[in-house]
This record gives C-alpha cells, sequence and structure tokens, in this order.
C-alpha cells in the first residue's frame, strides 16, 4: 500500500513514516506546490496549503498534506499546522494540530520584515535549517514537543479518522 506525502521534509516524512508504516504503508515524499503563501497566514490558509499539496499528488494511494503556518489570534501570533488525508475514494480527512503563542520579536520579523517563521527564527536566534529539526515548537517548549511530534500528531489524527470511517460504514 501507498502513501504519498506532499513534501520531502524529513521532519514531515519521519512523522509520516512512524505512524503509517507499521499499518503496512510504503510512505513516498513528493515536492509539490502548496499554492498558497511560502508562510501561510491565517488557519484557512493553512489547511488550503494542507489540502493543495494533498490533492497534487498521485491517486494510487492516500494522500497526505501537511502544512505549517501562523494565525492572529487577539492580538497574539500563533504557531499552527493542519493535515489533510484523500483516500482512494476521494474522501476527505481534516486536522489541526498544536498551537503555541510565539514571542512578539518572532511576530514582528515575520509581519514587518515579511520573513517565514523558520527564516525568522534562524535570524533571531543566529541558527540554520530549524523546519529540518525541532522547529520553533521545540525551541519555545525546551524541546519537551517538538516538530516531528506536531506532524506525528496531525496524521494519527487523519489516519484515525480514516480508520473510523473504514470500520463504522
Amino acid at each position: 500500500m501507498k502513501a504519498y506525502l506532499g513534501s520531502k521534509n524529513i521532519v514531515k516524512v519521519n512523522a509520516t513514516k512512524e505512524i503509517l508504516e507499521p499499518f503496512g504503508y510504503e510512505v513516498i515524499g513528493v515536492d509539490v506546490d502548496s499554492k498558497v503563501s511560502a508562510q501561510p497566514k491565517s488557519d484557512l490558509e493553512t489547511i488550503n496549503g494542507a489540502k493543495n499539496r494533498a490533492l497534487a499528488l498521485p491517486t494510487d494511494g492516500i494522500r497526505i498534506g501537511l502544512e505549517a503556518g501562523i494565525e492572529m489570534l487577539d492580538g497574539d501570533m500563533y504557531l499552527t499546522n493542519f493535515g489533510v488525508l484523500i483516500d482512494l475514494k476521494g474522501n476527505v480527512y481534516k486536522a489541526g494540530g498544536t498551537r503555541i503563542v510565539l514571542p512578539k520579536e518572532i511576530a514582528n520579523l515575520i509581519l514587518v520584515d515579511k520573513l517565514e517563521l523558520s527564516d525568522a527564527m534562524e535570524k533571531y536566534f543566529n541558527t540554520l535549517d530549524i523546519k529540518h529539526k525541532n522547529g520553533a515548537i521545540g525551541h519555545f517548549t525546551n524541546d519537551l514537543v517538538v516538530r516531528c511530534d506536531i506532524f506525528t500528531h496531525i496524521v494519527k489524527l487523519l489516519y484515525g479518522q480514516y480508520l473510523y470511517h473504514e470500520t463504522n460504514k
């Protein structure tokens, strides 16, 4: 069985493999265009990016799109994550993940300097390749929660919905 993932980002690929390989899936990461901003700036844009990634994948397996974004709520910028799974019959499953308030300094780099979250983090903390490592969530939770955890959780939510649908028709 094939499970296509709309990204070759190692964190997203490993999270998807962790959940789906025990169910017998071969996880195949594919570079696809999310058709949204490089830094999605709302829940709607973020979930649309995830859906666009899933829709762009081959149809001979389940298709998964994962997308990270930000959302402004009550003057605070939140880190957000969404996922979409499309099964072989075309059924669409959606899930959202963890939210955490980002520091004002990071929010300003995103809003004023128009940087992506990963670029803002790298600039502010003078580090490299944060989105392929523990991510902003790892940094701001002292690695109690890391980027892979968030995407693992979303894939669990997506695949769990799929399993529920398949066993409760």
